[in-house]
């Protein structure tokens, strides 16, 4: 749910933690990203300078959050001292990071499984929540931000197949106000 509904890279989300959170206000901070060094996975600091970007979050993914924090604390008290805690969001039953390809293989597509849905690679969450943005006219700047892109030339070059679509629409509202 937080992956399509804000776009974030897998290793922002498996970064995040709580404090970076704001559940009331609805929005939440990007200041890490795990990644891949010496053989092992570390927090480090995102992709890009504008890597590090607040983003807004829909009331249906504050209300999976509040659930899922419900479950973990749950969890950890099951743990007791077992349980490491970095303040992950998305962590393994001892508190410690997830391997990414253990989210993708034991979690994400067990998931597409039980809800029929076809396989797709995890990315595929960022690219549709970009695609939903942009079909519902969203402007491309604010895409752009809420993605973590360098520029907006990135969004649109990697984007511009949705153009075409928008065009036609634009021509329409034109007919409709010049008519």
């Amino acid at each position: 749910m937080l992956a399509l509904s804000t776009g974030m890279r897998q290793g922002e989300l498996l970064a995040l933690k709580w404090e970076d959170i704001d559940l009331e206000g609805g929005r939440l901070r990007v200041r890490r990203a795990l990644t891949h060094a010496d053989k092992a996975f570390v927090l480090g600091a995102p992709k890009t300078k504008n890597s590090r970007r607040t983003i807004r979050l829909t009331k249906g993914t504050v209300s999976a959050l509040q659930a899922h924090l419900a479950r973990q604390l749950e969890e950890i008290e099951d743990m007791g001292s077992l349980y490491q805690s970095g303040g992950l969001i998305f962590a393994t039953e001892t508190g410690t990071t997830i391997n990414p390809s253990n989210l993708r293989n034991r979690s994400f597509r067990p998931l597409l499984k039980r809800a029929g849905l076809r396989p797709i690679r995890f990315h595929d969450l960022r690219h549709t929540c970009a695609t939903l943005l942009h079909s519902k006219n969203v402007n491309p700047k604010v895409v752009s931000e809420m993605l973590g892109h360098t520029s907006i030339s990135i969004t649109l070059d990697i984007y511009s197949h949705l153009l075409p679509d928008m065009q036609e629409k634009a021509v329409e509202a034109l007919e409709k106000m010049l008519s």
